[in-house]
């Protein structure tokens, strides 16, 4: 006869991410009406962020904005995103958020950078140099062509 565990019900975690997902759906249908709202919410969680994430999530806002005005602001699992048509072509993670070492900095599949049979998708940021700029911003252009 198998054992069978009783289940204590969800962590304070897993609630807290329901909460954040449940608001994020909310501020996603307000983003995909307003695009000022949805800039407002990701502007909003980059200031919430410590250093040295801030300053990283607020470079690379100015980068795609500059780089495909054309995609929409939002967050996506509580972190900025920016999506076309309603999906997800980039995205920033910070690292204090999953208690990395490195924030990330990735594509999703709606992103254009299928090359060959292998590509990468995300990125280990520790810090943005100018020469790391110029490379996000080429990806993020040809991500959205």
């Amino acid at each position: 006869m198998a054992e069978t565990k009783k289940s204590e019900g969800f962590t304070d975690e897993e609630r807290a991410a329901m909460k954040e997902r449940s608001k994020e759906l909310k501020a996603d249908a307000r983003a995909s009406k307003d695009r000022a709202a949805g800039e407002r919410d990701v502007l909003a969680k980059i200031a919430e962020m410590p250093e040295p994430d801030r300053t990283m999530a607020e470079r690379i806002h100015e980068i795609v904005q500059a780089s495909a005005p054309e995609l929409s602001p939002k967050t996506w699992y509580g972190m900025p995103a920016y999506a076309r048509d309603g999906k997800i072509v980039c995205f920033f993670q910070a690292a204090a958020k999953f208690k990395a070492r490195y924030a990330t900095f990735g594509f999703d599949q709606e992103a254009h950078l299928d090359e060959g049979t292998m590509w990468p998708t995300s990125f280990a940021l520790t810090e943005l140099t100018a020469t790391d700029e110029a490379a996000i911003a080429a990806l993020v252009k040809k991500a959205v062509s």
